[in-house]
């Protein structure tokens, strides 16, 4: 059985073929705001051939159901798409409400609690996109909640946004010419991606160790998201970034669907 995988964020979409236990390539678009013709057209070649389409979606409704008719004009029949439930992939949902975790924040856990590197130990996920997430989730694939805060991105645009003065300084042609790690930047532009990018990677080491004190093992740690390979060489904790671990905790949910 052939599945093909697909997580449609805000902006961007990937997707990656599962043919006996194993995960294709990923391949990634942005959407814009695609119709049913557009997603026929980008996933034609990803379609040929496929049983079933499982689809994690954080997109909205419009988006979703243009998806939803490419896929049964390419195949026969609807995607199935993903919704955060109380239990999955041997991992226990942490919130109160179920349905309050976005649903891309609970297919990467999966995803993180399946990583074949893990052996048994915590792991603690970070998505860094428009949005920073982090959740933790122990050995035994018990959540233990998670965070929400500004990606770098974000939080240079509300300073841009919000801060006349920072505006008119920030202008300009940005020059970097110390290096990309250094917090101490020589133009305001640079200053605003230097504090946004260590402010990040702080946070990122804080909930590492955090997890430490919860758990009582140290967390293997796991960067995923977009903005995930701009942040990584500013983390000091020993961590590991896999572009594509939404599509991987969907590997894990196909596994006994293939």
């Amino acid at each position: 059985m052939t599945t093909l995988l697909v997580d449609i964020g805000n902006t961007r979409i990937k997707w990656a073929r599962l043919a006996r236990g194993r995960l294709g390539r990923q391949q990634a678009a942005a959407h814009a705001d695609w119709a049913s013709d557009d997603f026929r057209r980008a996933l034609a070649a990803a379609l040929r051939g496929v049983d079933a389409v499982l689809a994690v979606s954080v997109a909205g409704p419009r988006l979703d159901r243009a998806f939803a008719r490419a896929v049964v004009a390419a195949i026969g029949h609807a995607p199935t798409f993903v919704a955060s439930t109380r239990r999955a992939g041997g991992v226990t949902n942490g919130y109160r409400d179920t349905w309050r975790l976005g649903v891309d924040r609970w297919v990467a856990m999966i995803g993180g609690h399946a990583w074949p590197q893990r052996r048994r130990r915590p792991v603690c996920i970070v998505d860094v996109g428009t949005a920073m997430t982090i959740d933790l989730v122990d050995a035994r694939g018990r959540h233990y909640g998670g965070a929400i805060l500004p990606g770098p991105e974000l939080m240079v645009a509300s300073l841009l946004r919000d801060t006349r003065g920072i505006q008119r300084r920030a202008s300009g042609r940005v020059v970097r010419s110390r290096g990309a790690s250094t917090l101490f930047a020589r133009s305001t532009r640079e200053a605003l991606e230097a504090g946004a990018r260590h402010a990040v990677a702080a946070t990122i080491d804080r909930a590492r160790s955090e997890a430490r004190a919860a758990t009582g093992r140290a967390p293997l740690l796991l960067l995923t998201g977009g903005a995930a390979a701009e942040v990584e060489p500013y983390v000091k904790s020993p961590h590991t970034v896999i572009p594509d671990l939404v599509l991987r905790g969907l590997a894990a949910l196909a596994a006994p669907l293939s």
